[in-house]
C-alpha cells in the first residue's frame, strides 16, 4: 500500500489521496479547480453539484485524469462557445488535463470523455449548470473529441468515482443529501473565480 501512494506522476503530490478499505484502493480526491492524472491501478473521486467533471483517458495505454471546474457566473448563455472569454477557467481545466494526459503517455487518436456534474443546485443562480454543461459539450465539439459517456443536469449533487486505466465510472445521485454543504462550496469557488476574473492573466491557447 505505501508502494502505491508514492507511486504518483510529478505535480500532482498536493492531490489529497486515501486508501479505501472497501475497495480495497488508493483513491485521489480532485477539489474544485483541482485535476489529477494517473497511470496507477488506483481511483479519482469527487462530489459535483453545478459544477462540471471531465475525465479524459486512453484506455488502451492505461492513463486518464479528471478535472473539477465551474465558469463564472454569466447571465444570459444560450449560445456558449468553448472559445468565449467568460469560458476561460474551463478552457484552461481542459486544456491542462488534456496535456498532461498526453504528455504521459497517452494518444489523441485513443482520448475518450466521460462529463460528469451540471446539476442545478445553486438556488441563486438556476443557470449555471446549463453554462457548464454546454461549455463541455461545446469544447468536445469543438476539440473533436470522443465523448462516450454522460450523467449531467438534475436537481442533485453526484458523486463520481473514475478508473483512469480502463475508464470505467461510477455515479451515485446523492438524492437523500442535504445540498447546503455542496451548495456554500460552490457558491465560495464561484465567487473565488469572479474575483480572480476580474486581474487574471489566463490567455487562451
Amino acid at each position: 500500500m505505501d508502494k502505491q501512494f508514492k507511486s504518483v506522476i510529478s505535480g500532482f503530490e498536493h492531490v489529497k489521496r486515501f486508501w479505501d478499505s472497501g475497495r480495497s484502493m488508493v483513491v485521489a480526491k480532485v477539489l474544485p479547480g483541482e485535476f489529477y492524472v494517473s497511470k496507477n491501478d488506483e481511483l479519482i473521486s469527487t462530489v459535483l453539484g453545478s459544477c462540471i467533471a471531465a475525465c479524459v483517458y486512453d484506455d488502451r495505454l492505461g492513463i486518464g485524469g479528471m478535472n473539477h471546474f465551474m465558469l463564472p457566473g454569466v447571465k444570459g448563455m444560450e449560445e456558449i462557445h468553448a472559445d468565449d472569454l467568460n469560458c476561460r477557467y474551463g478552457h484552461w481545466a481542459m486544456e491542462y488535463l488534456i496535456n498532461e494526459v498526453l504528455k504521459n503517455g497517452a494518444a489523441r487518436e485513443n482520448l475518450k470523455i466521460k462529463l460528469f456534474g451540471g446539476g442545478k443546485i445553486i438556488r441563486s443562480m438556476t443557470d449555471i449548470g446549463v453554462g457548464n454543461i454546454r461549455f463541455a459539450n461545446a469544447y468536445i465539439k469543438d476539440e473533436a473529441l470522443d465523448l462516450v459517456s454522460h450523467d449531467v443536469g438534475g436537481p442533485w449533487p453526484r458523486k463520481v468515482v473514475f478508473h483512469p486505466q480502463t475508464g470505467k465510472a461510477q455515479v451515485k445521485k446523492l438524492r437523500e443529501m442535504h445540498n447546503d454543504t455542496i451548495e456554500k462550496r460552490e457558491v465560495r469557488y464561484l465567487h473565488d473565480i469572479e474575483t480572480q476574473d476580474a486581474k487574471t492573466d489566463i490567455e487562451l491557447f
